[in-house]
């Protein structure tokens, strides 16, 4: 970590006080675990599920995950109990922890062409991975060496590309991949979950959102306009640029961060029952 980086963690981590509830939102894939082929093998770092429990114990911090997996897909590979509010589908889908569901509607021309692209691409994916989502078609080439995989992005965008141009369609780059999709993005899910807690606490507390895609940029952009504390974090190994306030090198600095939050969250405890103030070393 470097010491910039450090700094603007330590001056963020001031800002928690007693009264505000902290906001922790998390992507997954790339951020909380590593990238699989196979994304169902994508489990979280060594410490990481562990260190997520022991913030939910505490009853301090509101966490959700902001995916663009399917929402019921976060809560077996993070085994939380209760499981968290995930937000899917790169925020049109949201899981409440109790089970419920909700997924954005969309008109019916565009449900119609993506149910007409989502069968064109089931019996000839292009040579990629194709995904089906129940919101967007899309074509994966993680793990495909670098001539296949511009092969399968120009033949991808060549479908892709004039659909977006319907009212409701749009397209998502992210690494390895594209989508055509319709519905809420990161940064809307990331807005509509920092609307509620201010109109539920009547305050804005401290709110951080870690990502490590592209997709990510909107959400960053999303809290870095947020009115009370923030933090905007890239988690990711290889740096580039990016939206977010400072960059962090899984896993290590995953676990700095979240024992950071871990922390502040006791310290507020402690604070709120009158005890002394001591940080747990």
């Amino acid at each position: 970590m470097s010491p910039e980086a450090e700094e603007k963690l330590n001056a963020f981590f001031r800002n928690f006080a007693e009264g505000a509830k902290p906001l922790l939102l998390l992507d997954y894939d790339g951020t909380l675990a590593p990238f699989r082929v196979d994304r169902f093998k994508a489990k979280p770092w060594s410490g990481v599920r562990e260190l997520l429990a022991r913030i939910q114990q505490q009853g301090r911090t509101r966490m959700a995950a902001i995916t663009g997996r399917p929402a019921h897909e976060i809560g077996p590979m993070l085994g939380l109990d209760p499981p968290l509010e995930v937000w899917g589908l790169h925020g049109a889908e949201r899981l409440y922890p109790d089970g419920r569901r909700e997924l954005e509607q969309t008109s019916n021309e565009v449900r119609q062409k993506l149910d007409e692209i989502r069968a064109q691409l089931r019996n000839d994916s292009l040579g990629g991975l194709f995904e089906d989502k129940p919101n967007a078609a899309v074509m994966h080439w993680r793990g495909a060496s670098p001539q296949h995989a511009r092969l399968i992005e120009q033949r991808t965008r060549a479908l892709f590309e004039p659909l977006a141009q319907i009212d409701g369609l749009r397209l998502l780059k992210f690494e390895a991949g594209l989508e055509l999709r319709a519905g809420r993005d990161k940064g809307g899910a990331a807005e509509a979950i920092m609307k509620e807690e201010r109109e539920a606490q009547g305050a804005s507390g401290p709110v951080a959102y870690l990502g490590d895609d592209l997709t990510d940029e909107m959400a960053f952009s999303a809290v870095n306009r947020a009115p009370g504390p923030h933090l905007s974090v890239l988690m990711r190994r290889a740096w580039r640029e990016t939206e977010a306030d400072v960059w962090l090198q899984p896993p290590e600095d995953l676990r700095i961060f979240l024992e950071r939050w871990r922390r502040a969250g006791h310290r507020e405890q402690v604070a709120g029952n009158g005890e002394q103030v001591i940080e747990n070393r």
